[in-house]
């Protein structure tokens, strides 16, 4: 059973089923152990069925989903969740997240933890955190009764959008950071300074990208339907980059923020 979030996972937003069943599949073949997913998604069956054809024993994989932001009453929380299992059809879903918080705070926070505590009880859900809390908003959850249990905060991070305040805040608060968008909408690929780097290592911009990621203990989230691609971005962990190189992607945030629907807590 893993027991902690793997640092490295597949991300599924935007895929539709058909590719997520094969992207699901061949990463996990390749050595994946972490397949992120979510309700809003509507591709957890297809994950579900790329994890059972992967052959991988389910022991050895993380599989985390999301519950929106309209399910946050205690009771509608473990609904979702059982809409979750059931599609996902894994057993017991190692981690749920808030995918986003409720806006304005309409629903308390305490109740959705409680919610969730109620699909642990249930056997529907291992663990439980949150995705795209501010720095605030990540003290007052782990406050909560119950909030002592959120594993880690979900939200956007880039060479474009370091979002170190953040990162720092939820790392010193001992929440793991999970980075999703890791590639600016794809600008890594195309930015002179990434591909500088990459070129200096025999790499690629992305493998840069991601090796940064890592460098700073966050949990990265890489989105790939390409086996060939998958395996280069998998790569990545065995990167090492040097101190300049570090400083140079430093040097390249922005505060680019690509998720930021109107219900987005002020940031």
């Amino acid at each position: 059973m893993v027991e902690t979030i793997p640092s490295f996972g597949l991300g599924t937003f935007r895929v539709d089923a058909e590719k997520t069943v094969n992207s699901v599949k061949s990463a996990l073949q390749l050595g994946y152990r972490h397949i992120d997913t979510a309700k809003f998604y509507n591709n957890e069956e297809s994950v579900g069925k790329g994890v059972r054809d992967s052959g991988i024993p389910r022991d050895d994989i993380w599989v985390t989903t999301k519950v929106w932001h309209d399910q946050l009453r205690r009771e509608d929380v473990v609904k979702s969740l059982v809409e979750s299992h059931k599609k996902l059809n894994i057993g017991t879903i190692d981690l749920a997240l808030v995918h986003w918080p409720s806006p304005d705070s309409v629903v308390p926070i305490a109740e959705t933890i409680a919610g969730f505590q109620d699909a642990q009880k249930e056997g529907l859900i291992r663990h439980f955190g949150v995705s795209n809390f501010t720095a605030p908003l990540l003290e007052e959850a782990l406050k909560a009764p119950g909030g002592e249990g959120i594993v880690t905060n979900q939200f956007e991070i880039s060479p474009f959008l370091a979002n170190r305040k953040l990162v720092e805040a939820t790392q010193k608060l001992g929440v793991k950071a999970t980075a999703y968008m890791p590639l600016g909408e794809s600008r890594a690929h195309k930015d002179p300074t990434l591909n500088e780097i990459a070129k200096k290592h025999g790499a690629t911009a992305a493998q840069v990208t991601f090796a940064w990621l890592l460098s700073r203990d966050i949990v990265v989230l890489s989105a790939s339907t390409n086996p060939e691609h998958q395996q280069v971005n998998w790569d990545s962990r065995k990167l090492q980059l040097d101190a300049d190189d570090i400083e140079k992607i430093d040097a390249l945030d922005e505060g680019e923020r690509h998720a930021k629907p109107p219900f987005a807590p002020k940031w």
